[in-house]
């Protein structure tokens, strides 16, 4: 039998987990575990992810406009919760835990190399309902490891053991 819980409050965790990356306009790159991230529209494409305004990378997507959403695969749980546990303001996460990366090919944002998923997005819109505001992003181009596309270039997702 069921009962209510005590309390509304609710987070529920994005499968599969999600990082996303980001640059600010000097150029430092960071990068952010996030526990709010959907799907938004299927044409356009677009996606939403959630970040606290304290978050050190909250103002450089606030003010670039851009960012790349990231799906790790397993065996990256150390750097995944490194990502998620500090901030950029105190430490450059990428040198600290070697993060490999390249430059994204439509907006300014770094891509992770090492998941075998990232979309870059374009933000077209934002609103701030409660603790997270909610960046909408145009899907600008979705970046795949090629083993895990088919002939036709479609994501064969059960192949790919993300976290």
């Amino acid at each position: 039998m069921k009962k209510l819980a005590k309390s509304n409050m609710l987070s529920m965790q994005p499968i599969p987990k999600t990082l996303v990356s980001c640059r600010d306009k000097e150029g430092r790159n960071n990068a952010l575990v996030v526990g709010f991230a959907a799907n938004v529209s299927l044409d356009p494409a677009m996606v939403m992810v959630g970040i606290v305004p304290s978050r050190f990378s909250y103002h450089m997507v606030k003010e670039t406009g851009c960012f790349v959403i990231n799906l790790p695969k397993k065996g990256y749980e150390k750097e995944y919760n490194y990502l998620g546990s500090r901030s950029g303001r105190d430490e450059d996460k990428f040198a600290a835990m070697n993060i490999r990366w390249k430059d994204a090919e439509y907006v300014n944002a770094p891509i992770l190399t090492d998941c075998p998923v990232s979309i870059e997005c374009s933000v077209v819109e934002s609103t701030m309902p409660g603790t997270h505001e909610l960046f909408i992003g145009k899907v600008e181009a979705v970046h795949v490891e090629e083993e895990y596309l088919d002939e036709k270039g479609n994501i064969l997702w059960n192949k790919i053991d993300l976290m």
